[in-house]
């Protein structure tokens, strides 16, 4: 990697996002953070403007005119996306379908599934038409298995696993690396907004064993876009070894 080397990554106000906006500064790729929280975009830029060149766009992902002209509005020098990190994404409530709220729903598929998609289709033709890209999505342990009361948060992550793979046949002819990293329990602001700001109930998520840290999916990814252009690690599932699956943890870890 080299400075100039450019990345665009959503949701990189807090968690995974974030730590990889550091991560990625560490090694003096350059940064267009997006995120819906000005205040933090802006802190983050001083921070991270020490090791590299920083840009920041407010929007919401789900917002699809927000999303094209705030990538038409992307300066010269942040105009060529080398990286696609997709992070955004959210859980709402943790409820059987037959009580699930509705607009929980929207804005789990409005955000999970929609808004990569939109802000993928602002990105991805100047990658065409450059040949060149690496697209990473942000999934999720739920996008390979169903556990109780998770229906259509699981479903907005199948979706993910599913549009990733469509990509990369898509954009094979293009040269255009395309994969997802899957992150199993990692203990970020998620479990609050899943239970609408009870931080009480969102701590007993991570008590008794030692979860995924945001940095360590920052690592990761890290790993995987300085592989050799030749390598695309296409599909990573990333567990606290604690965690078996989406219903079992050993809690004595």
């Amino acid at each position: 990697m080299n400075n100039k080397t450019t990345a665009f990554i959503t949701g990189a106000t807090s968690g995974i996002g974030r730590a990889t906006a550091r991560a990625f500064a560490g090694k003096g790729i350059n940064l267009v953070l997006c995120g819906r929280r000005q205040e933090r975009l802006d802190n983050l830029k001083i921070e991270l403007s020490a090791f590299t060149e920083v840009h920041t766009l407010q929007f919401d992902v789900s917002d699809k005119e927000g999303v094209f002209k705030a990538v038409e509005s992307l300066p010269g020098k942040f105009s060529d996306i080398d990286i696609l990190v997709n992070n955004a994404g959210n859980a709402h409530g943790l409820d059987p379908v037959q009580s699930g709220n509705t607009d929980d729903w929207d804005a789990m598929m409005d955000i999970n599934v929609k808004g990569l998609l939109y802000v993928s289709k602002a990105i991805i033709p100047n990658m065409v038409k450059r040949q060149k890209g690496h697209i990473i999505n942000i999934g999720s342990l739920a996008a390979k298995e169903v556990y109780p009361n998770g229906n259509v948060y699981c479903a907005s992550k199948h979706a993910v696993d599913a549009i990733t793979e469509g990509m990369r046949i898509d954009l094979n002819a293009s040269g255009i690396r395309v994969g997802a990293v899957h992150p199993g329990l990692v203990e970020t602001e998620f479990s609050k907004v899943r239970f609408k700001e009870d931080t009480g109930r969102a701590e007993t998520v991570y008590q008794g064993y030692k979860a995924l840290q945001a940095e360590d999916i920052a690592d990761i990814i890290c790993f995987v876009v300085t592989r050799p252009y030749h390598v695309n690690i296409a599909d990573l599932l990333v567990l606290p070894t604690a965690q078996a699956s989406s219903t079992l943890v050993n809690k004595k870890l």
